[in-house]
């Protein structure tokens, strides 16, 4: 089988492939380290915070985290990864972080619809 053939052939096999797989290859090994835990998104976070924000909100606190991240890291962004919109279900590209990046606690702290969680934390500290 000649060269061209085959370059076609896999072309045809990419374009018939499931979109989610398509998004998970692109994301590669950034996709696994966010399923194995070693890596999370900010709604991950919030949703183990117990934070139940609407959409709106939950991507203020992105945008919180994103800009805390480049500040304390001299301008550069986190890793990104493609994931699929919890409520609409489009892909989005969407930075993640460590579990334990001071970006996301500075990020809880600042934004105003998420300082709550913060307060009660240290109340039950203290």
């Amino acid at each position: 089988m000649n060269i061209s053939r085959r370059i076609a052939r896999i072309h045809t096999a990419a374009r018939h492939t499931a979109k989610a797989l398509r998004y998970r290859c692109l994301s590669g090994d950034i996709a696994v380290a966010v399923d194995a835990g070693t890596l999370i998104r900010t709604g991950d976070l919030l949703d183990r915070l117990g934070a139940d924000l609407p959409d709106g909100q939950a991507s203020w606190y992105g945008r919180h985290c994103a800009k805390a991240y480049r500040a304390m890291n001299l301008g550069a962004d986190a890793l990104k990864v493609w994931a699929q919109h919890r409520t609409t279900g489009r892909w989005v590209h969407v930075f993640v972080y460590q579990p334990t990046e001071p970006a996301l606690y500075t990020a809880l702290a600042t934004y105003k619809a998420t300082r709550h969680l913060v307060q009660a934390d240290f109340m039950e500290v203290a």
